[in-house]
């Protein structure tokens, strides 16, 4: 005779609570192939210093429009879009990618996120961004 209870269900059972797992993050994902320069030995040659105004050719170094991004700078952007999953993997690849500082490639970036050409070439990038920014700028008047 068979039984007349339940029947256990077939498959796999799916977990109580769906929220006492963390998602997995993603590993970094490579830049697209040829994006992203040769280190430089000087880095800094072809980039104004912070304190440089517009006499001393910083509209120059961007193109003749101002409204186009240079090669590095798309590959700052490229390179931002990565994710890291450990403390200090990011400080260390900005070393041997760009031959920067972790300083100075924040500086560069933070410039760059006021660029309407790049909110132009990475809209979703720059958003994003930009909020950090905003946010971390509101928790230190606080």
């Amino acid at each position: 005779m068979p039984p007349t209870g339940p029947t256990p269900p077939t498959g796999p059972t799916p977990p109580t609570d769906a929220r006492s797992t963390p998602p997995p993050v993603p590993a970094p994902r490579p830049a697209p192939e040829g994006d992203l320069p040769a280190p430089r030995p000087t880095p800094d040659t072809d980039v104004p210093s912070p304190r440089s105004g517009p006499e001393a050719g910083s509209a120059g170094a961007r193109g003749a429009a101002g409204d186009e991004l240079t090669e590095r700078e798309r590959s700052i952007l490229a390179f931002e879009q990565q994710w890291w999953r450990h403390a200090g993997a990011k400080e260390q690849a900005i070393r041997d990618t760009f031959g920067l500082s972790a300083t100075r490639y924040y500086q560069l970036l933070n410039a760059l996120l006021d660029r309407p050409a790049a909110l132009a070439a990475e809209p979703l990038l720059i958003g994003r961004l930009r909020r950090l920014r905003a946010s971390r700028a509101r928790n230190r008047r606080r």
